[in-house]
């Protein structure tokens, strides 16, 4: 596609990609998604969990369809996507149905498996919204280095959930207008009972992340890899396709 692409929403940078299969311990099968570096191993793993189904969440939700097409080219790091119990997208439907951040937690505990047994390195858990939620309720794992929340809600998770992850790192990346966990509240909760957490500000956006796509990235790669220049390229110079997802709804 010639030097100097802009990357846009509809880039696909090269990598390793291939359909998997998560298979809980409550018997399940769980659609997803591993891409890996195409020139190498992976630094880092982003193991992603999507925003509340029922309002039309899944791993084709755009800040993750974003982070699995570009983040193994810019940032070296392997990303894990998947459909949480009941969920569907256009890879398909996991099986089960949505069970209010309950059943879910052995769909944590089955992606957590899954990166172990393909030794995948330093597994941060990258939650959205609903996601945010399972990462603090059923991810404070020996396997997990830390976690990046994006539009952390609060709503399912309690003191009892959040005091554990004290000590590891922990970056909220909060929308300035968020209908639920505004910055000053985001730092009230997690200053009284993960004292350690980061808290950082998107001025202007909103609980979706709408048009903060790019920041987004910057800040997840900022948080697991540090050693990597952030802002990230906006262009890409060599191979890459352009794609279009059909946006199912659960």
């Amino acid at each position: 596609m010639g030097d100097g692409v802009r990357i846009t929403a509809n880039t696909v940078l090269p990598a390793r990609r291939e359909d998997v299969t998560l298979v809980t311990a409550d018997g399940l099968r769980l659609v997803g998604e591993l891409s890996l570096p195409a020139g190498g191993p992976p630094r880092a793993t982003l193991v992603l969990l999507h925003p509340l189904p029922t309002h039309g969440g899944m791993m084709d939700s755009h800040l993750w369809r974003k982070a699995a097409w570009r983040l193994p080219a810019l940032a070296d790091l392997a990303v894990l996507r998947f459909n949480t119990r009941g969920t569907v997208s256009e890879a398909g439907r996991s099986e089960g149905s949505f069970d209010n951040a309950v059943g879910e937690r052995f769909d944590v505990a089955a992606a957590l498996a899954f990166a172990t047994g393909r030794g995948l390195p330093d597994v941060w858990l990258v939650g959205w919204s609903f996601g945010t939620d399972l990462a603090l309720m059923h991810g404070c794992d020996p396997r997990v280095v830390g976690a990046v929340l994006v539009s952390p809600p609060l709503r399912w998770s309690t003191a009892e959930h959040l005091a554990p992850w004290t000590g590891r790192p922990v970056v909220c990346l909060v929308p300035e207008f968020d209908d639920y966990l505004p910055p000053d509240e985001a730092r009230r909760r997690f200053g009284a009972d993960v004292p350690t957490a980061t808290v950082v500000d998107f001025p202007g956006a909103r609980h979706l992340m709408v048009g903060q796509s790019d920041k987004v990235l910057d800040a997840i790669v900022a948080a697991v890899r540090p050693e990597v220049p952030t802002p990230l390229p906006r262009t890409w110079s060599g191979p890459c396709e352009k794609r279009q997802v059909t946006i199912v709804a659960s």
